[in-house]
């Protein structure tokens, strides 16, 4: 299986798919994690195809119980106090090397598993239907236990409802469905129902220092043409969060500048950066562009 993986994605929807043949399954608010348990290792991987090993070191230890040759699809989450903190996660994914240590001493993860793609004995399953790939991780997983363990999943739309509607005071961000007959997906081949649903946006400059920009210069994702180029509108994001500042700068460290523009008035430092990032939907109708993770 060549590496990074390409990993499928959700398009965004206002309700749950509703029919015979659906499966759901509760949406974890962290950060997606490809993990790669090789003959020796663990390696785990961002949804971008960063290697992200050293920043969930306890889930790579926690991933040597695995037999070698096995590949999940899941999300790096953080619990505290008995809900999901995305904050801690972001502050994990942001920080450096000894930091990490230091966050994952006092507030380990779990892995949250909703997929295989390489089965140990099976080989890669990504062309099987979702519900075989569902049972061979159930079996796969059993009796491991914290930190990795398989989401929830039913093919009940009203549990499915039930788990939109209560499941909110714990941290879930939403429902996913996806089709029981189907295979992994190239691109977004499953539907995803948030109570604060994001939209893609391509970073191309940025404002402030490189390692820790103020703010993001943004077009929709994906991108058309150079960063800043005719006919691609350019908008300045809200205040950036410190801990995504520095990860975003981090990227951006090596990379060179492409010239100076103007966006809405103001001028940014324009780089080919390849980042997309997560902005509330809607946010830029008002007005404010707001960042939530990278991708």
């Amino acid at each position: 299986m060549e590496l990074p993986i390409k990993v499928a994605l959700a398009q965004a929807a206002p309700v749950l798919p509703a029919g015979v043949g659906w499966w759901y399954e509760p949406k974890f608010d962290g950060h997606r994690t490809v993990l790669v348990r090789g003959e020796e290792t663990v390696e785990l991987y961002a949804r971008s195809g960063r290697q992200v090993t050293t920043h969930w070191m306890d889930l790579a230890v926690a991933g040597l119980q695995l037999p070698a040759g096995t590949v999940l699809d899941g999300e790096a989450v953080i619990w505290r106090a008995g809900r999901l903190d995305f904050g801690a996660a972001q502050s994990r994914a942001a920080s450096s090397l000894t930091r990490a240590r230091k966050l994952a001493a006092e507030y380990p993860a779990s892995y949250a598993v909703w997929d295989v793609l390489q089965h140990p004995v099976e080989g890669d399953v990504r062309g099987r239907p979702y519900t075989e790939r569902r049972a061979l991780l159930v079996d796969l997983l059993a009796g491991l236990g914290p930190p990795i363990q398989v989401v929830p999943a039913t093919d009940d739309y009203e549990v499915a409802r039930t788990w939109y509607e209560t499941l909110t005071a714990q941290g879930v961000e939403g429902i996913v469905a996806k089709r029981g007959s189907a295979g992994y997906p190239r691109g977004r081949g499953w539907v995803k129902v948030r109570h604060a649903d994001t939209e893609d946006w391509a970073v191309v400059g940025y404002v402030g220092p490189r390692g820790r920009p103020r703010r993001l210069a943004l077009t929709r994702a994906p991108g058309a043409g150079e960063p800043g180029a005719a006919g691609v509108r350019v908008r300045l994001s809200g205040p950036v969060a410190a801990g995504l500042a520095a990860q975003i700068g981090r990227v951006m460290a090596a990379l060179p500048d492409a010239g100076r523009a103007r966006a809405e008035g103001e001028p940014y430092v324009r780089v080919d950066t390849g980042v997309v990032v997560e902005v509330l939907a809607g946010s830029g109708r008002h007005g404010t562009l707001t960042v939530v993770r990278i991708r």
